[in-house]
């Protein structure tokens, strides 16, 4: 069992923490961090664990073996510095970072640390895109021509307030919030991106927004993809991949659709499992050595560049092209 302190306790962080407290049998929360403590002591009592207000005790503490941040993005990379100054593998919730160049900084502080980096794409750990991927990575359907993506979480009518409607902080509309596991989940499945061409329209502004963002995509590969995200909209997930023969689509968390060129479509339901616990199980692989954590720290920075030309695609209203 791995000792882990968990940093930030608002809605996600007691999201991480449920899906793993007395339910894992790989990591427990042994410290809790707050700026808020009087808001978090019957939370700290319910689950056993200690309280402090500071980053830096959580640090000190010697039966922390590895630190998880759920935290506001622009405070991100100086924590990841911190952590891996100390020598602790470090978790951190999505986005790494808001820039590409901030990003590079804090992988460049876990490799000079020689720590495990873990990210939160859980989106990756459903079952359907795991199918997906190893779908699409066995050449079943053949070379990529074009992926499309949607991710909505009615979020922006249940969630807000605070650095969730600051556009310093979380910037684009829906694409820090939901967007970007549907860049992660392209980057995972066609490798990094080239060229974005983003728009945003806003019926109304926060709070409760009403907005949608759209997004063309090329791929250093040549290929082809478009996403959105819509924050007011009933939860919906769909990645959906065509190749030179067939297509392979993830609908939901749970199913998957395969079509051949010349055959029939067959649809598939996988068990349903906790997407977030099983990205902190791998987590705790990495940790122990097992195995490399499954978002390499270059596809971190791949898709933390390709949210930061989209952002910038939106402020201009022109496309971006990404340097390499």
């Amino acid at each position: 069992m791995i000792n882990v302190a968990m940093v930030g306790l608002g809605r996600w962080g007691q999201t991480v923490l449920n899906s793993i407290q007395g339910k894992s049998s790989r990591l427990r929360i042994v410290h809790g961090v707050t700026k808020e403590p009087e808001l978090a002591r019957e939370l700290a009592a319910k689950h056993g664990f200690r309280l402090s207000t500071d980053l830096k005790d959580a640090i000190a503490d010697p039966q922390v073996q590895a630190i998880m941040l759920a935290t506001p993005h622009s405070l991100h990379v100086e924590q990841v510095r911190m952590v891996a100054a100390a020598g602790k593998p470090v978790w951190c919730e999505k986005p790494l970072a808001l820039t590409r160049a901030e990003a590079e900084r804090a992988v460049a502080a876990v490799r000079a640390a020689g720590v495990p980096l873990g990210s939160g794409n859980n989106k990756r750990c459903f079952a359907s895109m795991r199918e997906l991927k190893s779908i699409v990575d066995s050449g079943a359907i053949g070379k990529i021509l074009h992926i499309e993506g949607h991710f909505s979480n009615e979020h922006s009518t249940r969630v807000s307030g605070g650095w969730r409607d600051d556009p310093a902080e979380s910037p684009g509309a829906g694409m820090t919030g939901a967007g970007l596991h549907v860049l992660d989940a392209f980057v995972n499945l066609a490798g990094p991106i080239s060229y974005v061409d983003a728009r945003s329209i806003a019926k109304k502004e926060p709070p409760d927004p009403r907005d949608v963002v759209a997004v063309l995509v090329e791929f250093a590969s040549g290929a082809t993809g478009v996403m959105a995200t819509v924050r007011a909209a009933p939860v919906y997930w769909r990645c959906h991949v065509f190749g030179t023969d067939g297509s392979a689509e993830a609908r939901g968390e749970d199913t998957l659709i395969v079509a051949k060129i010349g055959g029939p479509t067959e649809e598939k339901t996988y068990p349903h499992v906790d997407s977030l616990r099983v990205l902190l199980e791998a987590f705790a692989d990495a940790i122990e050595g097992k195995a490399p954590f499954p978002v390499r720290p270059e596809q971190m920075l791949d898709v933390i560049g390709a949210f930061e030309a989209i952002i910038t695609s939106l402020a201009k209203g022109a496309p971006v092209k990404l340097a390499r």
